[in-house]
């Protein structure tokens, strides 16, 4: 989920949240100074990242006004205060300085137990301009009917690879067979049918600050 948007014409002081393995960086152009920034307990313990800070991003250490961009890529699901994480970014933001953010929406939880919430558009919206910050672009990823496929073959696949011994390995073949035609299924019905604004995987945003 990680890797949904990734804006690649960045300048100035750029800071990750959520750095992971810094993939972002090897995305941007010559001379932008990258900060990755990753949360202990799941970038050290879960991903074993390398960030060029361990931080809380609810207490960034970083002064204000001193970051050009900041991009944070399917991390607020994962912060036990989202609002908070968004007030730091506007505080460390300069005037026109922007956020780049993704979050899911239909998707089950992972990273366990740092999983805390998911927001809709309308969520994401309020909370970015409660922090002081104007949202400039929004949209959703996946097809309507591409979501409900999605969910159903993790659905599937996550009840027969959770279960235990013999049942588990006569669940597989079958999980493996139902997952192959759920998704060819949904993916040509998504190509023929209407999509819906109701249902989405998740959400990516551009938002700048005042």
């Amino acid at each position: 989920m990680r890797r949904r948007c990734a804006p690649v014409s960045l300048q100035g002081t750029v800071l990750d949240i959520g750095a992971g393995d810094r993939w972002l960086s090897h995305h941007l152009p010559d001379g932008v100074d990258y900060i990755a920034l990753d949360y202990p307990p799941t970038g050290r313990d879960l991903y074993h990242a390398r960030p060029d800070v361990f931080a809380d991003a609810a207490r960034l250490p970083i002064a204000d006004q001193t970051i050009d961009a900041v991009v944070c890529l399917e991390v607020l699901e994962h912060v036990r205060r989202p609002r908070e994480v968004l007030g730091e970014i506007a505080r460390v933001l300069r005037p026109g300085g922007r956020l780049y953010l993704s979050m899911p929406f239909l998707y089950p939880i992972h990273d366990a137990p740092f999983d805390f919430q998911r927001l809709t558009e309308h969520g994401l919206r309020r909370d970015i301009e409660q922090a002081g910050l104007q949202v400039t672009a929004i949209e959703k990823s996946g097809h309507a009917v591409c979501a409900a496929g999605l969910l159903l073959c993790l659905a599937i696949s996550g009840g027969a690879y959770y279960r235990k011994g013999l049942l588990s390995v006569l669940l597989m073949p079958i999980a493996a067979m139902l997952v192959t035609v759920i998704n060819l299924s949904t993916v040509a019905l998504g190509r023929l049918w209407p999509d819906w604004s109701g249902m989405a995987t998740g959400y990516s945003l551009e938002a700048v600050k005042p």
